[in-house]
């Protein structure tokens, strides 16, 4: 899949625009972003960087695909990192996705999931997979995934830790 320079307008708010090309100054905006939701413990952020620094040393050799939507100013306020499952035809996960706690619910999480389906679709992709915690903290999470047509899949009792399932959802295209 070909890298995408131009800039795709979001809206609202205007001012915000999603951009394909992941960049190494952006390691250190994303990390600050997942540490900003106050969803991901550090070992979590640690994972979601791994997959940074791996697509930045490798490119789309790493297999993750990566979104990240800025404002005008060039302040990073969302990102997804996508990629194909190994070993499936045409199955693809949603490893990452994230909004500054200040742009949430503008419909960036939106475009940002719209965008990484497009995507998954140019590429032949047909059903897009998402995990995510069973918490009660991770509620508005589930909502929004299901507000975009995501449908729990599989639940795994005590995945995470004790009380900690995973909810798999899973999507059609």
């Amino acid at each position: 899949m070909s890298t995408n320079l131009s800039k795709i307008p979001v809206a609202p708010p205007s001012d915000v625009y999603l951009r394909r090309l992941l960049r190494a100054t952006d390691v250190h905006a994303l990390e600050a972003l997942l540490t900003a939701t106050g969803m991901f413990a550090p070992h979590e952020v640690e994972v979601a960087l791994e997959l940074v620094h791996d697509f930045l040393s490798r490119g789309e050799l790493s297999g993750y695909w990566f979104t990240v939507a800025e404002d005008d100013a060039g302040r990073v306020v969302g990102y997804t990192a996508i990629g194909p499952i190994p070993c499936t035809v045409a199955s693809y996960d949603i490893y990452w996705i994230a909004v500054q706690p200040d742009c949430q619910g503008c419909g960036i999480g939106r475009r940002l999931m719209e965008e990484a389906e497009e995507r998954i679709r140019a590429a032949g992709g047909a059903r897009v997979f998402i995990d995510t915690s069973g918490r009660a903290q991770y509620a508005p999470t589930r909502a929004f995934y299901e507000r975009c047509g995501y449908r729990v899949e599989a639940t795994l009792c005590d995945f995470y830790a004790p009380g900690d399932d995973k909810v798999v959802y899973g999507k059609v295209l």
